[in-house]
């Protein structure tokens, strides 16, 4: 018997050595559903490799690693090797469980297959071998059914890949879950669900149409008062932050999106922040410094920063433009400034809230992730961002109200203020209606007396001008009948010379003293004839000026009154002398002007040329040659007359004054400052300059 036990030991012995006992997974077991959802996040194995097997129920995953698949995908090395792995859970549930309709609710950042027992449920994204044709998606909390069998044990399997060169972010601390899984009752989750999707679409709304109103409101009181550019600045923030709301909208479910656009709506999320603080810098005339500048250089830096970190752009950047809004605000008021307390509390309430919101969002989320109750988040949000703006329009209505008091005590001032001194300037509008009825009273009568007297200044002047023509006139006169008289005078002698010739019989002799005869009579005629002109030309010119404008030779012109000028001056004063040139151009023909008053000007344009001149002789003891140059050019369709002498000049203060009736920088009783007055208006008679 000894030996037959011994036998029958060996024997199981080496049958159990041979064939090893098959040792089953572990079981996780769901005994009841919580009302915020059981989190499966034990029991699960992990295998590296894609095999369609690993999906039965009773393929044996005894080998597999245990993992927790709701760990972030960095912390799960398996996941990096381009390769597909499985997941898989065995687990029972109470009939309590069973027998409600049950729901899952998934978080996750590959794509994936979901089999429950071996019967495919759900694909989210696309698994492929071919890492080209891989499609990672996240289904954000979307509640799909999971249909349990009762009284058996259930094995649920997800096949399992990561889209390759995909970049990852944090978004509030959640990572990137591999495989994160809640179940729970169908009813409860869809209720969470919508509760969850329905206040975040209620609450971005919301802040959409409150910023749309103060981006409005802002901009219509900047536009309206562009020295405050504080409302500017306010609408800038509102705008941004209508940018980041309206990206929030639509939250993508391709995790390769995900990256870009919570980049994006955290960018929106620094610069809104950005330009707040530039707002209240603004509203509270406090001065940029190198904290102003050190905030903006680091904003640009943190949202390069935030490509690989996320917590140093949102909450460390954040935190430093909220404290530094906080700063200005305790400095406008500690320097007193009106309406800067409330300034202060918007800004403590919304370093408050947004602490509120950022401590509690995280905490609250990593209790439960998916079903988070967002409606405190949603709230303290809300808050944060409306604090300083409303703050602000309560500071505006404030500063309104302030303005709008004081004008209408310094109305009530200036009304006081008019009523008393009303009777005052009552008195002296009368004092000053008597004042200026005598002195208009007296304007008028020396008006009267000032036309009066010009009428004689212009009458002297006129005089003055025909004597000095006359003069000039008489001097040219005396020239020929000097030739006359003196060629009488030898021809009386000649006379006598031809009759004691004709009484000697010389013939010959007296031929010849009979042509010196008439060669001297020729000559007595040619200037008996010129003296007859200049004294036709002189009663022309004495003749009253009709203003008739005829063709005229200016060359012609300008020649003859300048030769009259400059005889009339030495008949006046022996001791004047001066060279006078001429350049006339030909091609100019006859033009259409008053020959009497153009006449009048040149004359008196060459009197002040040779006046000039003869002083500054006078002044240089003989030493300078005067000379005055004439000279017309044809200019386009007009004429161009130029009057040039080497005298003193125009001062350049009496330049301006030349043409002012009266005035004159001749010694007194030498002229009446008429001329070129006279000269002005009639050249302007004729369209010239």
């Amino acid at each position: 018997m000894k030996i037959f036990y011994t036998s029958c030991l060996v024997f199981f012995l080496f049958i159990s050595k041979c064939f090893p006992q098959i040792q089953k997974a572990p079981v996780f077991h769901l005994d009841n559903l919580p009302a915020p959802g059981a989190l499966l996040e034990k029991g699960w194995k992990l295998q590296e490799g894609d095999n369609p097997d690993y999906a039965q129920p009773q393929f044996n995953d005894s080998k597999w690693i245990s993992i927790n698949p709701a760990k972030d995908i960095h912390e799960m090395p398996q996941l990096w090797n381009n390769n597909i792995v499985w997941f898989r859970l065995h687990f029972t549930a109470d009939s309590s469980v069973i027998s409600q309709q049950l729901a899952l609710i998934i978080l996750h950042a590959g794509a994936s297959e979901m089999y429950l027992n071996g019967k495919l449920l759900y694909r989210f994204g696309k698994v492929s071998r071919e890492p080209k044709e891989i499609i990672a998606y996240n289904p954000l909390a979307e509640t799909v059914s999971f249909p349990l069998i009762s009284g058996t044990e259930q094995v649920f399997a997800v096949r399992y890949v990561l889209q390759p060169n995909l970049f990852y972010t944090e978004i509030f601390s959640r990572g990137n879950p591999a495989l994160q899984i809640e179940v729970n009752n169908i009813n409860r989750a869809m209720k969470q669900y919508q509760h969850r999707s329905t206040g975040l679409s209620n609450s971005i709304v919301f802040r959409i149409g409150a910023f749309v109103i103060l981006a409005i409101l802002h901009l219509a009181f900047y536009l309206y008062y562009p020295p405050q550019k504080a409302n500017l600045y306010f609408c800038w923030f509102a705008l941004f932050v209508l940018a980041n709301e309206i990206v929030q909208i639509n939250s993508p479910h391709e995790v390769k999106y995900i990256f870009y656009y919570s980049n994006l709506v955290f960018g929106f999320y620094q610069l809104s922040t950005f330009f707040l603080l530039t707002a209240l810098y603004f509203l509270l005339n406090q001065k940029k410094g190198w904290i102003y500048w050190t905030l903006l250089v680091l904003i640009i830096i943190g949202i390069v920063l935030n490509l690989w970190s996320f917590n140093f752009s949102v909450f460390i950047i954040s935190n430093l433009l909220i404290l530094e809004v906080v700063r200005i605000a305790f400095i406008a008021l500690n320097n007193k400034q009106r309406g800067a307390w409330i300034i202060a509390s918007g800004a403590i309430s919304y370093f408050v809230f947004y602490l509120i919101f950022v401590l509690g969002v995280p905490f609250n989320y990593m209790n439960n992730p998916i079903s988070q109750n967002y409606t405190i988040g949603d709230l303290t949000y809300n808050l944060q961002f409306l604090s300083i703006p409303v703050a602000t329009s309560i500071y505006l209505a404030l500063d309104f109200a302030f303005t709008s008091r004081s004008l209408e005590q310094k109305l009530v001032e200036v009304n006081t203020l008019s009523r008393e001194k009303q009777q005052i300037l009552a008195n002296q509008n009368q004092l000053l209606e008597q004042q200026v009825t005598e002195r208009t009273a007296a304007l008028n009568q020396s008006l009267e007396q000032l036309k009066s007297a010009q009428s004689q200044l212009i009458q002297s002047e006129k005089m003055a001008s025909l004597g000095e023509l006359t003069a000039g006139i008489a001097h040219e006169i005396q020239n020929p009948l000097n030739f006359v008289n003196n060629f009488s005078d030898v021809n009386i002698e000649l006379i006598e010379d031809l009759k004691s010739e004709l009484a000697t019989g010389n013939g010959q002799e007296a031929t010849a003293i009979a042509n010196d005869i008439k060669e001297n009579e020729q000559k007595i005629n040619h200037h008996g004839k010129r003296a007859d002109a200049i004294v036709k030309g002189m009663l022309q010119h004495s003749r009253t000026s009709t203003g008739k404008k005829e063709p005229t030779d200016i060359n012609a012109l300008a020649d003859e009154y300048l030769r009259l000028a400059y005889h009339g001056l030495r008949a006046k004063d022996k001791d004047f002398n001066a060279n006078f040139k001429t350049s006339f151009d030909e091609s100019i023909g006859k033009i259409e002007v008053a020959q009497q008053d153009i006449g009048r000007v040149l004359l008196n344009l060459y009197n002040n040329a040779f006046y000039a001149v003869h002083e500054k002789k006078k002044q240089l003891n003989g030493t300078f040659e005067p000379i005055v140059e004439v000279s017309t050019k044809k200019v386009d369709n007009k004429v161009e007359i130029s009057v040039r002498d080497n005298g003193s000049g125009i001062p350049a203060k009496n330049v301006e004054k030349i043409f002012q009736p009266f005035f004159t920088t001749k010694p007194t009783g030498q002229g009446t400052g008429l001329g070129l007055s006279l000269s002005y208006d009639i050249i302007k008679a004729h369209e010239g300059e």
